[in-house]
């Protein structure tokens, strides 16, 4: 009795945490409309730290996909974040929150389905053979990459307030049936007053291997919308690369840290050796989001473009472009234990 009188209390101070959001803008739905629009959790379509996402199906036959939330961190503000972030959004390349459901400790969330699931699935040559797929192709990787930068244009400059996403990954890029980015899962997200250049956090938020170094190391600099761009660079890297920026057990040590070896290639002027360039076309795209991407990691967040400028550069011809300095420090390592800082000189 007293386990479930504690779990009533927490369910309402949750309940009250989210009603003062004043979020009223998204539908909210039962828990028996969950079940039956999923077929009773019948397909799951994914499954991660989070919980479960599931398949499902409005009354109109929408085809819709369904975030089961099964861990609550502190008093909900993982999914009080994503309500309260995505009800205020609404562009092409940010992934459209159709409702959501709170009922007692049950949580889900309602999102367009992509039927193409997310990038990290389709970039990476480890899982082509795995997965019966190939080389995207360099416009769709371009076309994929300006509709990221896109969509986090708008929420740095687009919304009444900035949106800081703090969790740009390749996991977090979902496709439609044409291979249109939108970005997801608003978790992490930060809302912030368009006039604040830099915001303060409490802890580092975000994954290991996307993580802007300021957000774990604070005398590099300020954490702001930079912070989002140097994410996107390391996404937009391991599109072009075809693996992970940090591989350990690369064949060369010179090899270890993409961004390094990419760069070395820029800078001597090589053949970039990327898969699937197979035109001169293929080759301008490859080498603007070569050079895109080595100028969003760049330590400093103060020599990082804005997303406008971003957005600006991959519409804009290669031979405009400068090579930027050489990037000398990285997110902490996915292969490491700890968020210790690595150093890569």
């Amino acid at each position: 009795m007293i386990i479930r009188s504690r779990k009533m209390k927490k369910s309402h101070k949750f309940e009250v945490n989210f009603e003062n959001c004043g979020i009223l803008v998204t539908r909210r739905y039962s828990h028996a409309d969950i079940k039956r629009m999923t077929n009773s959790f019948k397909e799951k379509l994914g499954e991660g730290g989070y919980g479960c996402v599931y398949k499902g199906k409005l009354p109109d036959g929408l085809l819709v996909a369904v975030k089961i939330l099964s861990k609550l961190k502190g008093d909900g503000e993982d999914f009080i974040n994503e309500v309260n972030s995505m009800s205020r959004t609404s562009h092409v390349n940010i992934v459209k929150l159709l409702g959501f459901c709170l009922h007692k400790t049950k949580r889900a969330l309602v999102y367009e389905y992509m039927p193409n699931g997310s990038l990290e699935k389709l970039i990476y040559e480890e899982n082509y053979f795995k997965l019966g797929c190939n080389h995207l192709g360099w416009d769709t990787l371009y076309q994929i990459s300006l509709g990221i930068a896109q969509g986090l244009e708008y929420l740095h400059k687009g919304c009444n307030s900035r949106i800081l996403h703090f969790d740009i990954k390749p996991q977090n890029i979902l496709l439609n049936e044409n291979y249109c980015p939108k970005i997801s899962d608003f978790g992490l997200a930060k809302i912030c007053h368009r006039e604040e250049s830099t915001i303060s956090l409490l802890g580092a938020r975000g994954t290991a291997g996307f993580i802007a170094p300021e957000v774990f190391c604070r005398n590099i600099g300020g954490i702001s919308q930079k912070s989002d761009v140097y994410s996107f660079g390391m996404t937009m890297l391991e599109m072009v690369g075809g693996r992970k920026n940090i591989m350990n057990r690369a064949e060369r040590t010179s090899e270890i840290y993409f961004p390094h070896w990419i760069h070395k290639r820029l800078e001597l002027q090589e053949e970039l050796g990327l898969q699937n360039v197979t035109s001169g076309g293929d080759k301008e795209k490859a080498e603007k989001m070569v050079i895109v991407g080595l100028w969003c990691i760049q330590t400093n967040p103060s020599i990082r473009p804005t997303m406008s400028e971003v957005v600006d550069m991959l519409r804009g011809g290669v031979d405009c472009l400068r090579v930027p300095p050489k990037p000398y420090l990285s997110s902490p390592s996915r292969s490491s234990p700890n968020t210790s800082m690595s150093m890569v000189v």
